[in-house]
């Protein structure tokens, strides 16, 4: 069994929501998982054969076969391209990201098997024999000729498969993004660079809370006056973090009542973090889905953040990732 070809992708964490902006703002975080991936022959002309090696977040505890999320991804986007499946796939995960966290890991395992399968479709690959959905017959180290799957249709598969393009926008483009879908429910975002100024500090429980979980804990419709309140303060937000970072209105634009509120009881010690540090006037929201917190970071509040959230997190200084999802060349073995 040798590996045909190999593909290393590197994906960021991220952080959707920033307060105000639900199922709308994005931002791409330096911390990152990295994955490898073979195509191989496991030997035979219609057998299929998957082997994982995890390090780090979720180690001993995710699928290892056809169940693993980018295992799932990867399959699904050969069948997009009209491609034949690979034989066997191998793939070797170094995860920084913590899972059920609030910092998208999701969504960077799918943007990294999207991005790994378009990265390896030009090259001739063991696949399954049988029809090929392009056409014609599939078989040995056949070449599959490459197809146009554009960074649009990337967005578009994993806003699929995620379900919302707050966080796969972010993972893709980097820097801050604003994503949306418009009356066919084709996914949109725009790309803003944040300030060189504005400093995350991602806050980290070592509970998880599941995003089907903190989603069910929302209203199906919410009063106009709060919905106007977010509105305002979204686009507030966007003007603050792109062009003033000053903690006064930065506090301001992060102040939400469309989601935390109502995912509180599944996340106490989250939402209690976030009004003392928000007291002490400390910019700071919940990450996603929760339960970490994100924290804008100031000259004036940067010392104000450890003493007030003790022993029982951890508190992570993070850079803006502002290139996105990257794919390191194809090496032919």
């Amino acid at each position: 069994m040798t590996d045909s070809i190999k593909v290393t992708v590197r994906v960021p964490a991220t952080s959707a929501n920033l307060g105000p902006g639900f199922d709308t703002l994005g931002l791409a975080l330096a911390l990152y998982d990295e994955v490898e991936v073979g195509l191989v022959d496991p030997g035979g002309p219609r057998s299929r054969s998957v082997g994982i090696e995890v390090t780090g977040e979720g180690a001993g505890e995710l699928d290892d076969g056809e169940g693993h999320l980018i295992v799932r991804t990867m399959r699904l986007t050969f069948d997009r391209m009209g491609l034949p499946q690979p034989r066997g796939i191998r793939l070797r995960c170094l995860n920084r990201i913590p899972h059920a966290r609030g910092l998208g890991s999701s969504s960077a395992a799918i943007c990294a098997g999207i991005l790994a399968a378009r990265a390896l479709a030009g090259a001739p690959y063991p696949a399954v024999d049988g029809p090929n959905p392009a056409g014609g017959q599939t078989g040995p180290g056949r070449p599959a000729a490459r197809p146009e799957f554009t960074d649009d249709d990337v967005f578009a598969l994993a806003t699929e498969i995620e379900g919302h393009p707050d966080n796969v926008a972010p993972c893709l483009a980097g820097g801050l993004t604003i994503a949306w879908t418009d009356q066919s429910n084709a996914p949109h975002m725009v790309k803003l660079i944040p300030h060189a100024d504005i400093r995350p500090v991602a806050i980290i429980p070592r509970h998880r809370l599941s995003t089907e979980v903190a989603r069910g804990l929302l209203p199906k419709d919410v009063p106009h006056s709060d919905a106007s309140a977010n509105a305002g303060r979204a686009a507030l937000l966007v003007a603050a973090l792109t062009e003033r970072p000053e903690r006064e209105l930065l506090l301001a634009a992060t102040e939400d009542r469309l989601h935390q509120n109502y995912r509180a009881p599944a996340m106490p010690q989250s939402a209690d973090l976030v009004q003392r540090l928000r007291g002490l006037g400390v910019p700071t929201v919940v990450s996603g889905a929760g339960p970490t917190i994100l924290a804008f970071s100031t000259v004036d509040t940067q010392d104000l953040i450890a003493p007030e959230v003790g022993t029982d997190w951890h508190i992570q200084p993070l850079d803006v990732e502002t290139r996105g999802a990257c794919v390191v060349s194809p090496e032919t073995r």
